[in-house]
């Protein structure tokens, strides 16, 4: 069972994952708290049917350095790299 970490996280276990796998605490809350809240779901099925406006509201939410210069090929590979 994943450890509470308070009211700032959401889902604590997607939380503890992140963070294994080498994400900032900032960055692991804030995708865990959108994937919560449903707010990462995807109106296509692939991101490459997406439009870059979309990628680019993904890609802050998540927290992605540097995605106002990424053109649509490197939002995608941004967002899957996570």
């Amino acid at each position: 069972m994943a450890e509470d970490h308070g009211p700032t996280v959401r889902d604590d276990k997607l939380y503890e994952d992140l963070r294994r796998d080498g994400a900032s605490k900032e960055k692991a809350a804030r995708i865990a708290n959108a994937k919560a809240a449903g707010t990462l779901a995807h109106r296509g099925t692939q991101l490459e049917d997406r439009s870059k406006a979309d990628l680019l509201k993904e890609a802050r939410e998540i927290g992605i350095d540097g995605r106002s210069k990424m053109d649509k090929g490197d939002l995608v590979r941004a967002i899957r790299a996570g």
